[in-house]
């Protein structure tokens, strides 16, 4: 019998064992399953489910042990830790209105829609709740699985034991609306010629579908920067995004030892060191070492684990208790979402709309591996650019978005939640002006 009462490095092995063949089970499920094909559902929260199903917050066949949350918290330390690295130099004048709809400035829409939803529609209702109930909406909405692992251990940090068990099951939900959303919005642009480079949904390369790429669509997941006889290349690389998690969770511990009142949470520093690393050795030419590629893959592998074990994590309890506040919140934030999403890709793209906007919806409901999935759907080749705008629009949004995630647990425990939905009034209001100004405004029927 496996002995999961003790924490030890074994159990740590056990559960990345289970995590592992859970992952596995989950892509197996894609391949084979023609349903799960066509809602193009990842493997990563299907092993999730199954984790939740069959774990101890389920039926408890499956002996994950009581950290597989905790993993989550530090799995996403990981992830931010390698964006620096990931991301191409780019200079901001290369940022404009190409890329505007792109970055994620329009989401401070979201924020205070989810805020003022919380506080003067729901608490209206059940007064009962945590004045940050509505935040959890675009928690899981927009930030995924990551974001929700983030700020749900936040304010868990400070007393919300269920904030975390909420946010992953917006993130969840949030996954189910882009991609049944996202196929609905699909089929009927495609059937009213809105879609500019496929015809037919129907007609999607099987590939897509399954998730198993044949021989001659393979792309390289990254080249060698050093010689095996000397450091592995992904060995160097794990040891570089490790060395930057490690460092933020230090940097995090310092400045809660020195101002206990403000606990910055370990991904948020993890980000900057990875940014203060990335602009070194951007100096010391150190960077020609470093392959993007290969810490993009290490992130979205980092993803795929967190995912599962967020998923798997959440108290099934929690979701009963709050079940009828929770749907009436999501269903709101679906809403909200597709409002925002295509009345401004509308006016806002100037070619290309339908593409970038269901890359948007994607990414605003669910996750970017979502809105990927959405765009490889309408746009197989990738010939709207729009990955390309994203990437460039990221980059200087990125710290803005940081500290959005890591101040909202703060503010709210301390009264400020209302004022925080009122600046991202402000900010979504100068974000306009400035597309106005600019005359990116596009005037469509």
């Amino acid at each position: 019998m496996l002995d999961l009462t003790h924490f030890t490095p074994w159990t740590l092995f056990t559960d990345l064992g289970f995590v592992s063949i859970l992952l596995l089970i989950g892509k197996i499920i894609r391949v084979k399953v023609k349903l799960i094909q066509q809602l193009f559902i990842p493997p990563s929260l299907i092993a999730g489910l199954l984790g939740l199903t069959f774990g101890p917050n389920g039926l408890g066949w499956i002996p994950l042990s009581s950290e597989i949350g905790t993993y989550a918290a530090i799995l996403i330390a990981l992830v931010f830790g390698a964006l620096p690295l990931s991301s191409p130099n780019v200079s901001m004048k290369e940022i404009g209105e190409r890329a505007f709809f792109s970055c994620d400035g329009l989401t401070s829409m979201e924020i205070p829609d989810s805020v003022m939803f919380g506080l003067f529609v729901i608490k209206l209702i059940w007064p009962d709740l945590n004045d940050a109930f509505g935040i959890m909406l675009s928690t899981g909405f927009y930030g995924g699985h990551g974001t929700a692992a983030a700020i749900g251990a936040a304010f868990e940090r400070f007393g919300w034991d269920e904030a975390r068990s909420l946010a992953m099951t917006t993130a969840t939900a949030g996954v189910v609306f882009a991609i049944i959303g996202g196929l609905l919005m699909v089929k009927w642009a495609a059937k009213h010629k809105q879609t500019a480079f496929i015809a037919d949904f129907d007609d999607l390369p099987e590939e897509l579908r399954s998730g198993l790429l044949p021989e001659n669509k393979r792309d390289s997941i990254g080249e060698a920067t050093t010689s095996s006889i000397s450091i592995d290349s992904l060995t160097f690389h794990m040891s570089l995004v490790c060395m930057v998690a490690f460092f933020g969770y230090l940097a995090s511990q310092g400045v809660k030892h020195y101002y206990p009142q403000l606990e910055l949470p370990v991904f948020s520093c993890a980000f900057v060191i990875g940014l203060l690393l990335k602009k070194g050795c951007d100096l010391t030419k150190v960077s020609r070492y470093i392959n993007p590629q290969t810490t993009q893959r290490l992130s979205s592998s980092f993803t795929d684990m967190l995912v599962a074990c967020g998923v798997a994590s959440i108290k099934l309890g929690v979701i009963v208790k709050y079940a009828i506040p929770l749907i009436v919140l999501l269903l709101a934030g679906a809403l909200i979402v597709f409002a925002i999403t295509f009345y401004f890709g509308r006016h806002l793209s100037h070619n290309y709309w339908f593409e970038r906007t269901i890359f948007a919806w994607g990414w605003w409901t669910g996750t970017m591996a979502m809105g990927i999935a959405l765009l490889r759907i309408v746009d197989p080749k990738l010939f709207s650019k729009a990955m390309d705008d994203y990437a460039m629009a990221y980059l200087p949004i990125a710290p803005i978005e940081i500290l959005l995630i890591t101040f909202v647990p703060i503010l709210f425990v301390n009264g400020f939640g209302l004022w925080l939905s009122l600046g991202c009034v402000v900010l979504s209001a100068l974000i306009l002006l400035l597309a106005w100004r600019m005359k990116w405004w596009v005037n469509k029927n």
